[in-house]
């Protein structure tokens, strides 16, 4: 008899050793006093917060030349901690100005009066009744963000998300806000194809129906905010705070002059973009050549 277990209970951990690789991982449990942002993970047909370590060492101080943006979404979101009304918005312009730095400085600025982030992927977006149910009735308050919403042509996916964001925003609990960036305005792709259509009708021009049913994603959300490519005179300004910054957490000694000006104007060209991400890139490869200067 105890041989005949002893070979059943071989095989049934054998079993068990070739099964637990497929079995999902156990959830997490998030202690949102605690924790400050998740993000949505899919799992096969449904999905659970995912706790995220972040770093809240941006500070709204640190993004420089975009204060009235800094002013609008700011104000938005302290009238959304307040318990007021307020705007989902689409922050949308060039790539590096400052669009989801902006969002995650808030956090920092926000996050011991309550306000967490819940990260969410563009594909995921048809999640969004599961994850607001997850979190309707806790006391903080949410902003989910979506980074980078943008359609290709022949997408028919912002049909599905327009309906998608009517039911979930519209009926969203007070305590949940969403926020997305774009490098596009309309989110989709605008054509000169699709201006082709429109009809002149008593004098006016009225837009074709493919205009109006890309124009119509975006109009989900009630605030829109501008972010537009860096003059020279504005990126240099961001080359100088930020080496400032990374200078200052290095005891290194520095001063701006015209030879570093010129270095960070060619850096900028030769990437070809001119925007608060290639000024920090550029004041990291500038201290830290320093330093190696310094230390040989």
């Amino acid at each position: 008899m105890d041989s005949r277990l002893n070979a059943f209970l071989e095989r049934a951990e054998s079993v068990l050793a070739r099964i637990e690789p497929l079995l999902p991982a156990p959830r997490p449990v998030i202690d949102w006093g605690t924790c400050l942002a998740a993000r949505w993970q899919r799992d096969g047909r449904s999905g659970y917060l995912l706790p995220l370590e972040v770093s809240l060492d941006m500070r709204l101080s640190d993004l420089i030349g975009v204060d009235r943006q800094l002013d609008q979404l700011g104000r938005n979101t302290q009238q959304f901690l307040d318990g007021m009304p307020a705007n989902h918005a689409l922050l949308w312009g060039s790539r590096g100005t400052g669009k989801s730095s902006l969002v995650r400085a808030l956090l920092a600025e926000h996050a011991a009066a309550g306000l967490r982030l819940i990260e969410i992927e563009r594909d995921h977006l048809a999640d969004l009744p599961r994850v607001v149910e997850q979190i309707a009735k806790l006391p903080q308050r949410f902003v989910l963000f979506c980074d980078d919403l943008s359609f290709e042509s022949g997408e028919g996916d912002y049909r599905v998300l327009k309906s998608v964001l009517d039911g979930s925003l519209e009926q969203a609990p007070d305590n949940v806000l969403l926020y997305a960036t774009s490098n596009r305005r309309h989110l989709v792709p605008e054509k000169e194809s699709d201006n082709e259509n429109w009809k002149r009708v008593g004098g006016e021009l009225h837009p074709s129906e493919a205009v109006e049913d890309k124009i119509a994603l975006s109009d989900r959300f009630g605030l829109w905010l501008s972010f537009y490519p860096f003059t020279q005179e504005h990126f240099l300004n961001v080359v100088e705070h930020w080496i400032g910054q990374l200078a200052a957490k290095a005891g290194l000694s520095w001063q701006r002059d015209e030879a570093l000006d010129i270095l960070a104007v060619r850096w900028a060209t030769g990437r070809g973009n001119r925007n608060g991400r290639c000024a920090y890139q550029f004041a990291r490869y500038w201290v830290g050549l320093k330093l190696l200067e310094h230390k040989a």
